[in-house]
């Protein structure tokens, strides 16, 4: 129904009124559910309280609390402010034709932030330009993220962050024929900890038969098992003064809450010989395998065919780690001391610091050091994604991102992050800030942008992004060998996986969650 001040459209708890913006129509800051206040705190997703009358839907609803983002001694990354108040868990949507014949594909986006940062209001995650070029419906959403969404305390369940996502997802099936979408046809996508979060979807039973298809894109190698998850708990608990349960930690308000998650991510390299390779991210946070949310890895459940009905892309960015190495001021200050740490940390077998050196016998310090994490933090963990859906009887695409960002004279190469706006459009939003300063936004950019958004939007629409899909040597049902990957460059191009050294090195190792030491 169209008003003189926007369409009015009615969602299962009541009405919504949205703006025409450019020839689509936007709704922005629906609640999904109740405020995860009082009461519920550190609960589940309860259904959101139904209305009277037309809610207005022309703003973003506040972000979840949240640090305030990564300081580096070159640049921030800050959160961008939102509204202020508890309505956290809220959705956004644009559409081209809010009627419900339309049953356009849907294509719903998880933020990254670390599992601790981000909201769907980041000017970085504007969706109507990937509305408009695939001519279908997008919704955003927000859901807790740091101790409120993911640490492990007694009396709450665990993986609080991504129920709410489930809960994002159940409003779209019920909700989104009304703006023109299709239930049946909802591709998840996300980057970064969205990537671990659709890669979390794809391994839970609650998120079975939310969603058709899947894109992930840069995943995390951080899975925390129960015990250790617990463990980083009762440090933040203790950084705050409090017992790690829920009724002792819901004395204290949640913004105020964030500071003790803030605390203790700053000295988390102190915890090495207690958290292992956890403890360098300065996150706290993780995807929790708790044997009930999340029963366990998304490579162990891929692998044994829990998604094997849902198409998959997977990919990541060629230089991943080098944009914290930029941000973190350390690009060409790394001394073998460092190397040495990252590879005897991060390798994979107790031979892999020598296989390293051997496999990339001319890389600098730097190179070295930021090649083991790349592949360590991101790469392998994004390709062992789609070889274990192929292993599983499922299919998959991979990509790789090899167009260097132009920001600081080029020096950040393929970095984490860089497809963000690519896929966007966003080169002057948030990150896109950091890898497009002082550079302007070249024809290349703008050509991968089209490349981006036509390959993302042809999968929600068909599961075929342009290119073959995956395969691994005798996998799956007619495993070929070819592991034709898509090359996302000036001059775009298909060929055999690029990173075959890397490949090649982590091949056989096996990602399981990550444990408590002692």
């Amino acid at each position: 129904m169209t008003s003189a001040d926007g369409l009015v459209v009615r969602t299962v708890a009541g009405a919504v009124r949205g703006r025409e913006e450019g020839g689509l129509t936007v709704f922005r800051g629906i609640p999904f559910a109740e405020p995860p206040v009082g009461e519920a705190r550190f609960g589940a997703p309860r259904p959101a309280p139904a209305w009277e009358g037309t809610r207005e839907a022309y703003a973003f609803g506040p972000p979840p609390p949240q640090e305030s983002g990564f300081q580096g001694r070159t640049g921030t990354l800050d959160v961008p402010a939102g509204a202020a108040g508890d309505d956290w868990l809220t959705v956004n949507v644009w559409t081209p034709e809010a009627d419900p014949a339309a049953r356009r594909p849907v294509m719903v986006w998880i933020y990254g932030g670390a599992y601790k940062l981000g909201h769907s209001g980041s000017p970085g995650y504007d969706a109507r330009h990937l509305a408009r070029a695939g001519d279908l419906v997008v919704v955003t959403f927000n859901y807790r993220v740091g101790i409120e969404g993911f640490a492990s305390i007694d009396g709450a369940p665990a993986n609080r962050g991504l129920l709410d996502q489930v809960a994002a997802l159940e409003w779209v099936r019920d909700n989104i024929a009304a703006f023109g979408g299709d239930p049946g046809q909802v591709t998840v996508f996300g980057e970064s900890a969205g990537a671990g979060s659709v890669a979390s979807l794809l391994a839970m039973p609650r998120a079975r038969g939310l969603f058709r298809r899947a894109i992930a894109q840069s995943v995390p190698r951080t899975f925390f098992s129960d015990e250790l998850a617990r463990d980083i708990a009762a440090e933040i608990a203790e950084e705050a003064g409090l017992p790690p349960t829920a009724a002792a930690l819901s004395a204290v308000a949640p913004r105020q809450l964030t500071a003790a998650g803030e605390a203790l991510g700053a000295r988390m390299g102190k915890y090495e010989d207690r958290w292992g390779q956890a403890a360098p991210t300065v996150t706290p946070f993780s995807p929790v395998v708790d044997g009930e949310v999340l029963p366990c890895t998304p490579w162990e459940a891929l692998a044994a065919g829990a998604a094997r009905d849902v198409e998959l892309m997977a990919g990541h960015n060629r230089d991943e780690f080098q944009l914290f190495l930029v941000l973190g001021g350390q690009l060409d200050k790394i001394g073998e001391d460092r190397v040495e740490w990252a590879l005897r940390t991060f390798a994979p077998g107790p031979d892999g610091a020598r296989a390293y050196r051997a496999a990339y016998p001319d890389a600098t310090p730097s190179a070295l050091y930021a090649r083991v994490q790349t592949d360590w933090l991101f790469n392998m963990p994004s390709l062992r994604l789609a070889e274990a859906q192929v292993a599983g009887g499922g299919r998959a695409h991979v990509y790789e991102l090899t167009w260097p960002a132009p920001g600081y004279g080029g020096v950040l190469g393929a970095c984490h992050g860089l497809d963000i706006p690519l896929l966007f459009g966003t080169y002057e939003a948030d990150l896109g800030q950091l890898l497009f300063a002082g550079s302007g936004v070249p024809p290349e950019a703008r050509a991968l942008t089209v490349r981006f958004q036509t390959s993302w939007t042809a999968f929600a629409r068909t599961g075929e992004p342009g290119w073959p899909a995956y395969e691994v040597p005798g996998a799956g049902a007619g495993g070929g060998g070819g592991r034709l990957t898509q090359v996302l460059d000036a001059e775009p191009e298909v060929r055999p996986y690029p990173e075959e050294v890397s490949r090649r090195l982590w091949e056989g190792h096996e990602f399981r969650a990550l444990p408590l030491l002692r």
